[in-house]
């Protein structure tokens, strides 16, 4: 079969591809087709295999040519994209189907001409890269961030003890309880009700956000709330919402928190012997976590900067799958279904995924313009890193990072490493206020 194709670029990375197939390649298999049928079908009158052409035409009918129109696109179809020398920048991204821009007619004699629409990886023109300033803050490890990490020690360390039942529940306290939406009416609205669902108050770690309208119930005590929540609250579900809610407490506990001491330090970890040994350890590990933060956190700043000077027209099918392995990921990792609020999340992911694929891009064009590389060497080198930090050997290492994906995707980090490496030395990073640990860490999560 002999084809030919013309491409044409369309807005948001899409591609319009029209694909020709010679008229004597359509009648050859018209022919082919026909004689197939004819072998295979058993018309009254005839022999098998024996009924005359125009016989099997008229009996066939429109189905002839649909099936002869099928199978000419799947064919064509599989030569173009087949062919080694098709530009890998015009092939269809794996997750988007291509579709015909409108039903192809099949014209004995003629040519048949048909035009495929789908999304490509989008083209990615740098703009300036080198040059730039970004500002980080003055962050230091303070005595103040050593304690901090010291009582979620303690926290971790508490032990629980059931409070007295006429006793309020107080900060910290441990509860356990029962609580629903309700109606206008007042009464519960079904498929809201959550049963013996446990939080620290003060955490804030339930979904309405209730802590502080609690305190003070008692075990056995029902109460209901009427909550009206901000514009900008973190979940879009209950932003600028008001809910009225009943909560009951069923279970209430204090925690006990140890002393903080020698034995406590010991406790913690075999490797500590005392109390000062503990946060020498808290503070090392805080100097190095917050050298990686702040590595990120420059590299973020810098490919903000040249995604302003670098637009990427990304296509909604990009968009959109990234978008679902987002929701999938949290439906699996939450072990919620996510039906009505489906729509809504993918609506509040948007502009952050979109920034993220966008960056993305951005990083895999500057690697593959640089010529990046990972040697075996390097990954070695990686790999007896990772080991240390891990404490196991460098062949424990080797037998877990060192093969398959993990190997390719462990790669692929040590050339972005060198990539950020090359922006930092390339553009110039200003000292700015100062800020905490526990600030800074709070901003760059945002």
């Amino acid at each position: 079969m002999t084809v030919s194709t013309e491409t044409i670029p369309l807005e948001h990375s899409a591609l319009k591809l029209t694909i020709t197939v010679g008229k004597d390649d359509v009648l050859s298999q018209y022919e082919k087709t026909l004689s197939d049928y004819g072998k295979t079908l058993q018309i009254s009158g005839f022999r098998k295999g024996k009924a005359p052409k125009d016989v099997l035409e008229r009996k066939l009918g429109d189905a002839l040519r649909e099936d002869v129109l099928g199978r000419l696109i799947e064919r064509s179809v599989s030569l173009v994209f087949d062919d080694e020398n098709f530009p890998s920048e015009k092939r269809p991204l794996p997750y988007c189907t291509p579709s015909t821009e409108e039903k192809p007619v099949l014209n004995l004699g003629s040519d048949l001409v048909y035009s495929l629409l789908y999304d490509v990886l989008p083209t990615v023109v740098l703009g300036q890269w080198k040059g730039l300033k970004v500002e980080v803050p003055n962050v230091r490890i303070s005595d103040e961030d050593i304690a901090h990490e010291l009582e979620i020690l303690r926290d971790r360390n508490s032990v629980v003890r059931d409070r007295e039942d006429e006793t309020p529940a107080a900060l910290n306290d441990v509860v356990t309880v029962n609580y629903s939406e309700l109606s206008e009416s007042g009464e519960p609205i079904p498929g809201t009700e959550r049963q013996d669902f446990v939080f620290t108050i003060g955490t804030g770690r339930n979904v309405f956000k209730f802590d502080d309208e609690i305190i003070g119930m008692k075990k056995g005590e029902s109460k209901d709330i009427e909550k009206t929540y901000p514009e900008d609250f973190e979940d879009p579900d209950l932003a600028g919402e008001t809910k009225k809610l009943r909560v009951s407490i069923t279970a209430l506990k204090e925690k006990i928190l140890p002393e903080l001491d020698d034995e406590f330090a010991q406790d913690v970890d075999e490797k500590y012997k005392t109390l000062n040994d503990l946060k020498k350890g808290i503070r090392d590990r805080l100097e190095k976590e917050l050298k990686g933060r702040l590595k990120n956190f420059k590299t973020n700043r810098l490919l903000e900067k040249i995604m302003e000077t670098t637009p990427v027209d990304l296509p909604e099918s990009m968009i959109r799958f990234q978008l679902e392995s987002q929701l999938r990921n949290i439906s699996r990792n939450t072990n919620v279904l996510l039906d009505e609020s489906y729509e809504r999340l993918m609506e509040a992911l948007r502009p952050n995924t979109i920034r993220t694929l966008h960056s993305r891009l951005i990083i895999e064009t500057l690697i593959k313009d640089l010529g990046l590389e990972a040697s075996d060497e390097e990954l070695e080198t990686f790999l007896q890193h990772l080991a240390d930090e891990e404490e196991i050997s460098l062949e424990e290492s080797k037998d877990y990072y060192a093969k398959g994906e993990i190997k390719e995707a462990l790669k692929e980090d040590i050339k972005e490493r060198k990539l950020f490496d090359i922006l930092l030395a390339e553009n110039r990073v200003k000292i700015g206020a100062p800020q905490s640990y526990q600030e800074f860490c709070n901003d760059a999560n945002r």
